[in-house]
Formats: structure tokens, C-alpha cells, sequence
């Protein structure tokens, strides 16, 4: 990692002035889309565990954890090329000849619950999730199905990267199904009818930008109305069958597209969603076969994020089987390479972030005494998991390996019994410890429905975090990033939920109006900004500029109160934390659908909000980095 910094630059671009001499040399792994920040760290992740799984996979290394050894088993199984590449398409041959084998409507209706369980694509979503306006209970929701294009705007007209996706698509597909033994007419057949049951399908969603106000995702039905919403598929039988009882509610995050399902699916249209189903399950099933057969099934993937080349067995098998036992995984590594020590540590730290936030919560002048009040409470509230969660989540003990099963087969079972795990949620008190993320993966989050905020073991490493950094240093990297999640109790998602993670308006209504307009300031900051892979959209990207920009502003409060503050390092240690260089199929696929906006983007706008920056470094009106008075936003 090249550390040299470009002193003469960092008025006019901190990013460039501090990461310029990194991306000169930068090289993206031909089997990645991305490296530097984020993706270094996962990187070195990734060789520490392969290295230390090679040796429980030849032997030399054991252990007595019995969940860590289904772990070892599962990995062998999706390691063993030799045997995936003599069973070629066989395993799923069942799964496909079921789909085929569906007469009608009322035939894919009988084997809904059926196909579901074994993780089809079905034009219904149900799911199970904490009730937004009561988290201590389930509900039971209804989403949209996925579509092949990233987003519905990929199916508008005049989108040029939306033809050649669809083209890399169907290709793939085309030999996905030569491989599997299928003829050129079926094999053609089928993929026209999957492509226009999808594109059906998309002027009936939302798009990434209507996603990203999640409040509005919250439309309850009652449950005699939610089946009412369509005639052509009993939604009360399907319903019954996934959750074992009738259920009072049915929250429905796009409506728009439930009020369409009589014209979407249908005895006219049946032909064409079978053959999406089916396209789906080929395609979805291409990653447990063959090595030729995984290799064709990534095309499109690596398309969409610009990625040269397929992962190699090895990394490929690695991937897959810890995305598999991720939690197991993850107790493993941050057991071995982080410790009570660090959590403690961190835990502090946290705990000294939310201490600031509490003070300019306190001190906030554009606040009512109400609504501070209830912030406060919200802020006390919040929970804290750092590093790792303190017990493995009983999901995992139910993994059991059949070693003389095939991959696809042992892979069908789990999902079986991940999908029974998820539905008999229904109707049990929920569970506010479980962990979305396991402790070696690199980031962070916060659960609004539980008001808790997540920092996995993986992401307290340098630059973000060392005990051999300046506290500055550690302010602006890890500092910020903890105030980043605090930031999202309070963004424009974040603040409709209450203490206790119910959405609930608890503002009064000038307080409201005057954040929404601080929210549109930071909307009108980034929207068009220039970028070489297209503009900004605002309001994609409100969300997490918010709390880019609360987090930052705290951290360096709390930097500052050190005795000794180094605020230059503290800036500069912001803009390497966001060091990236990325495919430029990646920048495009993200500036469509990613809620976050580009790193240099987070790393150089936010700054030019805090006066500290502009003393720290002499920024003058003419510099780069200067931006005037008034337009700074400064909402936390």
C-alpha cells in the first residue's frame, strides 16, 4: 500500500491527493471487479481462511468444534471437481424435468408450496420479517419477484446497456442449456418465453431510487383482501402452506405490481412464466454443477461488474461454501484473529461515539425540546454488537452433511430447511440478536426495526482501525464509520422508526419539515454529480450521505477532544479509507442501483461541509476543495 501523499493536491482533490500514487499501480484482480479499501480487506481475509481451510481439508488440521467440522465436509463436497465435473447436468435434471412437466396454472398451483421450498423463482414473493410498526412481532409480507436486469430502468427504451446485458444473458442461457442436453428449438423456445415474462413484469415495480424510501414499503392488507388481489393464483392456499396458519395481515411493498397479478400470471401468460422458471433454476443451479457449467453461469454476473475472469476452483469453492455456513465461518475467524480484547476496545469506542452524538443531540439548535428529547431516548436505546455475536445462530445446527450426496442434492436440503427456519418465524416472538452479517465479513450496518448498530470482527483492521494508528487516525477510519451507522437512526429512512424500531412518526411537524429540507439540501449536493461511469442520482444516495456526513462531523468531535488531535491525519485517513479502484462496469451497474455514492465522491464532498477542513488544510475560495458558505449542508 502506497502511502504517499500529494501535499500540493490536497486543496484542490483530498481523494486524488491522498490515494493518487495507490491508483497509478492499483491492479484489479483479473477475477474481481474491484480492489483497494473494502476489497483489500476482504482479499486478505479471503488467503488467511483459504490457507488455514487447507489444512482441515488435508488433514493436518483439526477440530473439535462438531459445527466447524459439517463446515469441513460441505467444502470437500463443493472442492471435489473431479466428481461435479462426471455428474455434468444430472443432479438438477429432476428439478428441471418438474418444472417442465407443469400442464397449467392449476398444475403450477398445485406445486407452488413444492417448488418454492426447493427455491424456484415464483412471480409471488412471501415472505417472513418483524412488523415495521410492531418488531416484536412477525408479519408476513409480500415482495416482488428479481429481475434479469439490474433494475426496471435497464428496460426503458434507448438503454443501450440493457441490449448488450440481455445479449450476454441469453448467450450464456443458450449454452447453459446445450450443455445441460437440450435442443437449439427448446433451448430458444424457452429463453423467448423467460425474457418476455420478464420483461412483463417490470413496469409493474419500483425502481432503486423508489426502493430506497423503505418506509414507504410498509402497505398493510388484511389478509381477506390481500388474496383478493388476485383470481388466477389462490393466495390463501400458498399462504397457509408457508406459515402452517392463517395469517390477520399481509404487508405489501409494491402494491402497483400486486393490483397487475391477474394480468401477469394467467392461463395466456402460463407458457412464458414456466419458461422463466425454468431459465431461472438452469441458471441458478449452474454454480453447483460442473466446473464448465459454473464457469458459463457466472458470464453474465461478471458482465454486470466488469469482473475479466471466472474465479478459479479453489477460490470459487471457497466462496461458496462459506457464503453457505457464513456464520459458522465467521465465529471461527473472529475467535482466532480478533478476540475479547478488540471487541472490548471497540465496544468503547462506540459507546464514546454515541457519548458525542448525545451532546450535539443535546445542543442542537434547529430541534424542538420534544423531538431532542425522543432523539435522546432513541440514541440510549440503541444497541451495540461489535465484533461477533456471542452464540451461533441455532439455524446453523441443523446443518447436516450427507457425504455421499452430491452438491446439488445437500444444497437442496439446506434450502429446505432454511426456508422452514425463515416461515415458522411466524407467529414466535422475534429474535433482536440475530446478526445479518458474519464476523468476517468487511462492513457494517444498522437494523431499523431493531435500533441496533453492527460492526463484524472483519472490519476493525487498518486503515480503518489499529492500535498502531494515531487516534486521529482511528477517528477518521473507524470513528467515522461508527458515527456513519449511528448517522442512520437519524437519516431520512432511519428517522421515521422509534426507540423500540417501530415506524412511528415520533417528530413534531415543523421538526419534520425542516429535517426534509436539510435532506433535500444534501439531495441538490450530490445530484448530477459528474462521475466517468454517468451523473448521481440524489436521491438514490440521500440515505447514506446523510450518515457519511453526520458520521464524519462526529468523529471529528470526538477526534478533536483528544490531546493529540491531528486533524490533518484525521482527513486524510477519511479519504484512504475510501481508496478504490473499480471496473468501469462496476461504477455503471453501482450508479444505478447502489443507495451509497461513488467513493471519491464520499471521500472529497463531505469534508468541504466542516470548517475544521478548510483551517486544517487553508482551503481559499479558487481551491478545489473550496465550496461557499452557503452551500454546505450540515444536517447532525
Amino acid at each position: 500500500m502506497s502511502d504517499t501523499i500529494n501535499t500540493d493536491l490536497l486543496k484542490d482533490d483530498l481523494y486524488q491527493a491522498v490515494n493518487g500514487e495507490w491508483l497509478k499501480t492499483a491492479k484489479i484482480p483479473a477475477d474481481k471487479p474491484t480492489t483497494g479499501g473494502f476489497a483489500d480487506l476482504a482479499d486478505n481475509i479471503e488467503e488467511t481462511l483459504m490457507s488455514d481451510f487447507d489444512k482441515f481439508l488435508d488433514g493436518s488440521k483439526t477440530t473439535d468444534d462438531k459445527y466447524l467440522q459439517e463446515f469441513i465436509k460441505y467444502y470437500r463436497i463443493v472442492a471435489d471437481f473431479d466428481k461435479r465435473d462426471a455428474q455434468g447436468f444430472t443432479p438438477v435434471k429432476k428439478s428441471l424435468d418438474k418444472i417442465d412437466q407443469l400442464k397449467d396454472l392449476k398444475d403450477w398451483q398445485d406445486s407452488l408450496y413444492e417448488l418454492t421450498m426447493d427455491g424456484n423463482a415464483a412471480p409471488v414473493a412471501l415472505y417472513v420479517a418483524p412488523d415495521m410498526k410492531d418488531t416484536q412481532h412477525y408479519a408476513l409480507n409480500a415482495e416482488v419477484p428479481s429481475l434479469i436486469l439490474p433494475d426496471k430502468t435497464y428496460y426503458e427504451e434507448g438503454n443501450e446497456q440493457a441490449e448488450a446485458l440481455l445479449q450476454v444473458y441469453s448467450q450464456m442461457v443458450l449454452k447453459l442449456f446445450k450443455l445441460a442436453g437440450y435442443s437449439d428449438e427448446f433451448a430458444r423456445e424457452t429463453l423467448d418465453g423467460a425474457l418476455k415474462f420478464d420483461r412483463s413484469l417490470a413496469p409493474h415495480e419500483k425502481d432503486s431510487t423508489e426502493r430506497a424510501d423503505y418506509a414507504k414499503d410498509y402497505n398493510k392488507y388484511s389478509f381477506e383482501d390481500f388474496v383478493k388481489l388476485s383470481s388466477n393464483i389462490d393466495l390463501t392456499s400458498y399462504a397457509t402452506q408457508l406459515i402452517k396458519t392463517t395469517p390477520d395481515q399481509v404487508i405489501v411493498s409494491e402494491p402497483k405490481f400486486y393490483e397487475a397479478l391477474d394480468d401477469l400470471v394467467s392461463d395466456n401468460t402460463f407458457t412464458d412464466m414456466k419458461s422463466w422458471i425454468f431459465v431461472k433454476r438452469l441458471v441458478g443451479a449452474s454454480s453447483l454443477l460442473s466446473d464448465e457449467a459454473r464457469i458459463i453461469g457466472g458470464e453474465y454476473g461478471r458482465a454486470l461488474s466488469g469482473s475479466k475472469e471466472p474465479k478459479s476452483k479453489k477460490k470459487s469453492a471457497y466462496y461458496f461454501a462459506t457464503g453457505q455456513f457464513d456464520q459458522v465461518v465467521g465465529l471461527y475467524y473472529a475467535h482466532k484473529y480478533f478476540g475479547e480484547t478488540a471487541k472490548n476496545d471497540v465496544h468503547k469506542m462506540v459507546e464514546k461515539m454515541v457519548a458525542v452524538y448525545q451532546k450535539r443531540l443535546s445542543e442542537n439548535e434547529w430541534l424542538s425540546e420534544d423531538t431532542k428529547k425522543k432523539a435522546v431516548t432513541k440514541l440510549n436505546t440503541l444497541g451495540i454488537q461489535v465484533g461477533y455475536p456471542d452464540e451461533l445462530d441455532p439455524l446453523y445446527k441443523k446443518f447436516t452433511v450427507n457425504e455421499d450426496e452430491n452438491l446439488y442434492d445437500n444444497d437442496a436440503r439446506f434450502t429446505h430447511i432454511i426456508l422452514e427456519d425463515h416461515f415458522s418465524r411466524w407467529g414466535k416472538k422475534v429474535n433482536r440478536t440475530r446478526w445479518e452479517m458474519p464476523a468476517h465479513m468487511v462492513n457494517a450496518y444498522y437494523n431499523p426495526s431493531f435500533n441496533v448498530i453492527v460492526f463484524p470482527a472483519a472490519i476493525l483492521q487498518a486503515p480503518f482501525y489499529s492500535l498502531e494508528q494515531s487516534s486521529s487516525e482511528n477517528y477518521g477510519g473507524i470513528g467515522a464509520v461508527i458515527a456513519h451507522e449511528i448517522s442512520h437512526a437519524f437519516d431520512n429512512n432511519g428517522a421515521q422508526f422509534d426507540e423500540l424500531g417501530n415506524l412511528h412518526n415520533w417528530w413534531t411537524a415543523d421538526d419534520m419539515k425542516h429535517f426534509k429540507a436539510l435532506a433535500q439540501d444534501e439531495i441538490d449536493q450530490f445530484d448530477g454529480l459528474e462521475t466517468k461511469a454517468g451523473k448521481v442520482k440524489g436521491k438514490l444516495v440521500v440515505s447514506e450521505n446523510i450518515a457519511d456526513a453526520g458520521g464524519l462531523s462526529c468523529a471529528l468531535e470526538a477526534a478533536k477532544a483528544e490531546d493529540s488531535a491531528d486533524i490533518k491525519a484525521f482527513f486524510i485517513n477519511w479519504g484512504r479509507i475510501w481508496r478504490m479502484k473499480s471496473s468501469l462496469e462496476r461504477e455503471k451497474l453501482l450508479l444505478s442501483i447502489d443507495v451509497h455514492s461513488p467513493n471519491e465522491l464520499r471521500a472529497n464532498v463531505q469534508p468541504k461541509n466542516l470548517i475544521d477542513f478548510y483551517t486544517a488544510f487553508d482551503i481559499q475560495p479558487g481551491d478545489g476543495m473550496y465550496l461557499p458558505e452557503e452551500q454546505r449542508v450540515n444536517i447532525w
